[in-house]
């Protein structure tokens, strides 16, 4: 089962949940980044008022996440964020997109990036560019197809940036086993 974002969006809509589709992705993603171990039921507890989702919605969370886990492990760079498709209003996917980004940030500071000193690599660049385009907006004054472009390029950014962050957080989510621990 593969959920797009209205579906998600009707899902969290039905659970009372205050998050957005995409902030709840971005939530989801930036914790997988950084949070050691992080489960479905964690997230669950960080979206929903309850911490706890209703049968008929468990499905469509519980799929978006083994998607989104899988394709941050997976060797063929196939993450993608969960955005409005491209038939909707570009100032709505602009707008789902900053709050994706303002999630993935709230994720990251849930794990291991609690003091932006420890930021290894290029993680500190890249989580300076997703603040900048989280409070980025549609510029009015440019052409529908200039706007189209900036969208896509921005998200291809992002898509890229966060296999970056969840490959440069991998040990310090995964931190070596000490000396004298038993092997699983």
């Amino acid at each position: 089962m593969q959920a797009d974002y209205a579906e998600v969006q009707t899902v969290l809509t039905g659970e009372h949940s205050l998050t957005d589709a995409a902030e709840a992705h971005g939530t989801l993603t930036g914790s997988l980044c950084s949070a050691p171990g992080y489960r479905f039921e964690d997230w669950l507890l960080d979206i929903l008022p309850e911490g706890q989702a209703r049968p008929p919605s468990m499905p469509v969370l519980r799929a978006l996440y083994r998607r989104t886990a899988g394709a941050l492990t997976g060797p063929q760079m196939g993450f993608d964020l969960l955005l409005p498709d491209d038939g909707r209003p570009i100032i709505e996917r602009a707008g789902a997109l900053a709050l994706w980004c303002q999630g993935f940030l709230y994720g990251l500071g849930l794990g291991v990036l609690r003091d932006a000193a420890n930021m290894p690599g290029e993680v500190s660049e890249i989580v300076n560019d997703i603040t900048e385009i989280g409070s980025a907006a549609v510029d009015t004054t440019q052409s529908e197809e200039s706007n189209e472009a900036a969208y896509a390029e921005l998200v291809e950014f992002i898509r890229v940036s966060v296999q970056v962050v969840f490959e440069e957080l991998a040990p310090l989510r995964d931190p070596p086993a000490s000396p004298g621990a038993p092997f699983h």
